[in-house]
């Protein structure tokens, strides 16, 4: 009485697309990240073959083709990776916003930011902290000095990296 009930036609094709959507995520990624997943060579070919197409009918079928390779290969591990990878563009992203909005908020004239940078971090260099900021302050034509600003937000993401 244990017989298992066939797949219908609908969740093998809910199937298929789900893998030939993970396809379409791994061939976005760059070559050092997929050499780092450790994907078997006929779908590392597949991929490869993906980026030199241009016509919208192939590249459509070789996602289908990579689809089908997938088949045969154990995808949680390849599923993770693309999670970890996606989560960490995303903190990165994150880390990015959070340094602008320090700089815009020192060049706004936030002296109680500088203060929190100076205790949270404290290999920063106040006098160099200080002369950035005043640098960034001044305006030519009316307009902040954009190098200024740019070697302010170098000097704290150097801060909250080292």
């Amino acid at each position: 009485m244990n017989e298992t009930i066939p797949k219908s036609r609908t969740q093998l094709k809910k199937e298929a697309m789900a893998l030939q959507r993970i396809g379409e995520r791994l061939v976005a990624l760059s070559d050092e990240q997929l050499q780092r997943m450790d994907l078997p060579q006929m779908l590392m070919a597949a991929i490869e073959a993906i980026r030199g197409m241009t016509s919208r009918g192939a590249r459509r079928r070789q996602f289908q083709y990579i689809g089908t390779i997938m088949r045969a290969v154990d995808i949680e591990p390849i599923e993770q990776a693309l999670l970890e990878i996606e989560q960490g563009a995303y903190s990165q992203a994150q880390a990015f916003h959070q340094l602008e909005s320090w700089r815009d908020r020192l060049v706004a004239g936030d002296d109680g930011l500088m203060q929190e940078i100076l205790n949270t971090y404290p290999q920063a260099d106040r006098q160099r902290l200080g002369q950035l900021v005043r640098s960034a302050r001044k305006k030519t034509g009316g307009k902040p000095a954009p190098k200024s600003q740019r070697n302010l937000f170098r000097y704290l993401k150097d801060l909250t990296e080292s």
